[in-house]
């Protein structure tokens, strides 16, 4: 009984290992913590980000004026976004997103949150053949096909470039 215990836990051990989504490294330039790889939300809002993010998200003041034109425009639309967790443009958008969203009553969990290092790469090819050059880089999709990004910062506001992505679909 004991020769089978052996290989079988080896093997769950194995299993559990590889089977992780994300990984979290230290940054080869700051030391900071990099995420790499597919990661929950929660990742990045209650442990990693959570000093910045609590500031960046408090702090913002969505345009509730153009958040009411963007009612009910978020159905069907799913979302990805291409980030690095020590760049500051991440530390600041994503917050920023997130709380508009929520503003919004979007499901933030169901975003696809993918971690890179500077070279646009995650733990594996997540990145690979999303054309990633800056990020943060948000991809919104509808019926499975991408209607519009934003790359790094907004052209005008978060809000108002969701109002320009969002009506292209029509």
């Amino acid at each position: 009984m004991l020769k089978y215990l052996i290989p079988l836990v080896i093997i769950i051990t194995a299993i559990q290992i590889y089977s992780q989504d994300y990984k979290i490294i230290p940054d080869e330039k700051n030391g900071e913590s990099l995420i790499l790889g597919y990661c929950p939300a929660s990742i990045i809002i209650d442990s990693l980000f959570k000093d910045t993010w609590t500031t960046e998200y408090t702090n913002y003041q969505p345009d509730y004026e153009t958040l009411d034109n963007l009612e009910g425009k978020l159905e069907d639309v799913t979302i990805k976004i291409v980030f690095r967790s020590t760049c500051s443009d991440s530390k600041e958008q994503l917050p920023r997103l997130f709380k508009i969203l929520n503003e919004l009553n979007y499901d933030v969990n169901s975003i696809t949150l993918i971690g890179v290092n500077r070279e646009k790469q995650g733990l594996s090819n997540e990145a690979e053949g999303l054309e990633i050059e800056l990020v943060p880089t948000i991809i919104f999709y509808k019926d499975g096909s991408e209607i519009g990004r934003i790359i790094e910062t907004p052209v005008e506001s978060l809000e108002k470039d969701l109002i320009r992505i969002l009506n292209s679909d029509k």
